[in-house]
C-alpha cells in the first residue's frame, strides 16, 4: 500500500483525465509509471531511505516490481534528491519529494483517480551503458484495452537518476 499523509487543502489528481486536474496546466497528466505531480502536503522527512541497487539491471528490475505492486516506499527509495522524470508535453518532475508526490497519485485506488492495479510488462529492452530503453505494455482490470509505451531509464551509482516516459494517463481507454 502507498501510505501518504494528505492535508485537507491539497488538490487531488485524477490520473485518468488530465482535464479534471485541479491545479492547472502545469500538473497535466502524462506519466510512468504514470505520472502527475501533486501537492500532498507531506514533508521530506517522510520519504523512505535511499536503497542502492548493485547494478543498472537491478535498478530497472526493482523499479518495475515496485511499480507493479504499487509499493510507494520501494519506488521512491530508488530516486536520489536530484533525480528527474521527463513526461510527454515537456513536463519535468524534479527531485525526490516531487517524484514521491507523483507516485503517490499513481498508487491511489482507481476509484480515487489512481492507477493501482495496473501492471507493466516489458516487451523489448535494450541496454546502452547504464541506460535501459524499454517498450512495455500496461494492462489492468479497469482498462478496456492494453496500453503500450516506451521509457528510457537512466541509472547512476545504483539509483534511478532519470526516466523519460511516453506514458500519458489521458490516453488510457477505461472500461465503462
Amino acid at each position: 500500500m502507498c501510505a501518504v499523509t494528505r492535508t485537507n487543502n491539497a488538490p487531488s489528481h485524477n490520473w485518468r483525465n488530465r482535464h479534471e486536474d485541479a491545479c492547472g496546466p502545469e500538473c497535466h497528466i502524462a506519466a510512468v509509471v504514470v505520472l502527475v505531480s501533486s501537492s500532498l502536503g507531506w514533508s521530506q522527512a517522510t520519504l523512505p531511505e535511499l536503497k542502492k541497487q548493485p547494478n543498472a539491471q537491478a535498478v530497472l528490475d526493482e523499479h518495475l516490481d515496485a511499480l507493479n505492486h504499487c509499493d510507494w516506499n520501494r519506488l521512491v527509495a530508488q530516486y536520489p534528491d536530484d533525480a528527474q522524470i521527463h513526461l510527454p508535453g515537456g513536463m519535468i518532475v524534479k527531485g525526490r519529494k516531487a517524484i514521491g508526490d507523483l507516485f503517490a497519485g499513481f498508487c491511489k485506488d482507481p476509484k480515487e483517480g489512481g492507477l493501482k492495479g495496473m501492471t507493466f510488462k516489458v516487451e523489448k529492452s535494450d541496454k546502452i551503458g547504464d541506460v535501459f530503453v524499454a517498450q512495455w505494455v500496461a494492462t489492468a482490470a479497469f482498462l478496456a484495452e492494453p496500453y503500450k509505451g516506451s521509457d528510457a531509464y537512466i541509472t547512476k551509482d545504483g539509483y534511478m537518476q532519470a526516466m523519460v516516459s511516453t506514458f500519458d494517463g489521458g490516453a488510457l481507454k477505461m472500461k465503462k
